[in-house]
């Protein structure tokens, strides 16, 4: 039987290397969930949702790819969706170091 991918898009954390990603980034694995918390009281971007490893700030979701998942969050359908990381990439540039997923949540 057909089941698509949960996979909605991909991408490398942004800011990563402007919070405290590189104090938690050996413990991080691939397969581990992230928080993705909305933060429409950002002065910079009232669409930004940031990514957080347990309580630490790791960075946001990419500007040019968060648009349609913060009016998802905003109208409450936030838990539609669920973010893992697919790659940890120390030896990379800070900003290349860890790259996750946007999931479609399995609720069948």
């Amino acid at each position: 039987m057909y089941e698509p991918s949960r996979n909605l898009f991909t991408f490398h954390i942004a800011g990563f290397q402007h919070h405290d990603g590189a104090l938690v980034l050996s413990k991080i694995k691939v397969g581990d969930a992230l928080a993705l918390v909305p933060e429409p009281d950002n002065p910079y971007d009232p669409d930004a949702v940031a990514v957080k490893y347990g309580d630490v700030m790791l960075g946001y979701i990419p500007a040019d790819s968060v648009g349609p998942l913060s009016v998802m969050f905003h109208y409450g359908h936030g838990d539609a969706f669920e973010c893992v990381v697919i790659q940890v990439a120390p030896e990379n540039d800070p900003w290349k170091q860890v790259r996750a997923s946007i999931r479609v949540t399995d609720a069948r």
